[in-house]
């Protein structure tokens, strides 16, 4: 059989194993399998791919598949549930880097025809803008960068200016194709756009921009595969674009934004918040907090990502497990947004193994909130905060949340009355039935489980 037919019949057969996988992935009962098998994939395609007579030094993809392991593997191990979101910024970025290489040395090393130039400028610029607004998001969720909006005058024009800079320098690439300069301006002005589209994005749309930046890293991968005339490439990265708009596009309706508008966050005018909340708090210690709970029928838990820092989900699998004994119903309500990335509660859970049945969704939740006992707040904010269907001046005005504030009782765990990741004050905590629990929330649960034991 011919080298190019057996490649491609494999390639088939991976982009079939990726759609499969994909499909597993649509459930946490099957995700596991479905990382695996388009995982293996992965790894078939890229074996096949070495056929290719095309292929310089065998010993340097050796060195570089064994450092890429090294990497995985050492990352697996050492990075925590907290971190997992800005893992996953970099991870966005760096198959936007990889996207972009690509298309560089596709730029640098063949005589390119018109149609060629075209299709190796757009992978660039989409690896380029993945790679820089992926740093971005990095910095601000891992706090090295605020989490706030970080605007100033013109920016909209600032940032028009640079699209069509890069619209212009593009045209002049595709007409002088052996221009490295031109190229080398192109990566700039790239970098660029990635950098201002994110830095007006404010924290409690980072999930949003996740979901975004690994559609963009799919989309940079496609255009790579145009570029190299690799239709596994093509699939694969149609794939992780096609899903990445999708979750995107959930993501939006959670926030209640649409997707041109946060497209186009950095091409806005941000809304300030000038808005304070003020009113008494009440608080209650943990050992008071049992009496409510154990007479409790209905308790239902609203993790956020302060259960995440905490790493308290084993604590409040442990209590779980006592309510139930107790004949309490419990069940855990998660907002699409709760965390910092797609996700995040749901996995943080199923870390603790809490049965997915009881994983609620807002619109579930919210349905019967008032029948609920006790609604446990646990490090959550924004996606409880009533300022989103009470107070027109805030930035988060319109936004779903679980009406948590609706509950008959409402015990919120925190270690400190700081706003959220977005910044925005909660009047949340100055209801008339709700007690706010200080502390770690691990320990805080801890001590309720203690008091169950005794």
């Amino acid at each position: 059989m011919d080298t190019t037919i057996f490649i491609n019949i494999v390639y088939v057969a991976a982009a079939a194993l990726f759609i499969y996988g994909l499909k597993l992935l649509g459930h946490p009962s099957t995700a596991r399998k479905g990382n695996l098998l388009s995982a293996s994939a992965m790894l078939i395609a890229i074996i096949v791919t070495l056929l290719d007579q095309n292929i310089i030094s065998y010993g340097w993809i050796l060195v570089s598949v064994l450092a890429g392991s090294a990497v995985g593997v050492y990352v697996s191990k050492k990075v925590e549930m907290t971190g997992m979101p800005e893992l996953v910024s970099l991870f966005n970025g760096v198959g936007g880097l990889a996207s972009a290489s690509v298309a560089i040395a596709a730029m640098l090393n063949a005589q390119l025809s018109t149609g060629f130039a075209v299709i190796s400028v757009v992978a660039l610029i989409i690896g380029a803008v993945t790679f820089s607004g992926s740093l971005i998001a990095w910095g601000k969720l891992s706090e090295r960068i605020s989490g706030k909006p970080i605007v100033f005058k013109q920016q909209a024009f600032a940032n028009y200016s640079l699209i069509a800079a890069t619209v212009l320098a593009s045209a002049l690439y595709v007409m002088y194709p052996s221009s490295t300069m031109l190229m080398i301006v192109v990566v700039l002005l790239a970098l660029s756009i990635g950098v201002m589209a994110v830095l007006p994005i404010g924290g409690a749309d980072m999930p949003v921009v996740i979901s975004l930046l690994n559609s963009y890293s799919g989309l940079a991968a496609c255009a790579a595969g145009f570029a190299l005339e690799n239709n596994l490439l093509i699939v694969a990265g149609a794939l992780v674009g096609a899903s990445g708009i999708i979750l995107t596009n959930i993501m939006c309706k959670a926030m209640n934004r649409s997707l041109v508008n946060v497209l186009t966050s950095g091409f806005q005018e941000v809304l300030s918040n000038d808005i304070v909340v003020e009113g008494e708090i009440k608080p209650i210690s943990a050992e008071d907090a049992f009496y409510v709970l154990e007479a409790a029928q209905s308790i239902l838990v609203i993790p956020g990502y302060g259960m995440a820092v905490a790493q308290a989900q084993h604590a409040m699998k442990e209590l779980q497990e006592l309510f139930e004994k107790n004949d309490t119903e419990t069940v855990y309500g998660i907002h699409p947004v709760a965390g910092r990335m797609p996700g995040h509660m749901n996995v943080l859970l199923a870390e603790a193994d809490v049965s997915y049945d009881l994983l609620l969704e807002m619109d579930e939740v919210n349905a019967r909130m008032e029948q609920f006992d006790v609604a446990i707040v646990i490090g959550a904010n924004d996606v409880v905060n009533p300022a989103a269907r009470e107070l027109k001046g805030s930035p988060i005005y319109g936004m779903p949340v679980i009406n948590a504030d609706l509950a008959k009782n409402v015990f919120v765990i925190k270690r400190s009355m700081s706003s959220g990741f977005a910044g925005v004050d909660n009047p949340l905590f100055f209801k008339d039935n709700t007690r706010m629990v200080f502390g770690d929330a691990k320990e805080v649960l801890n001590n309720i489980v203690r008091q169950f034991s005794d």
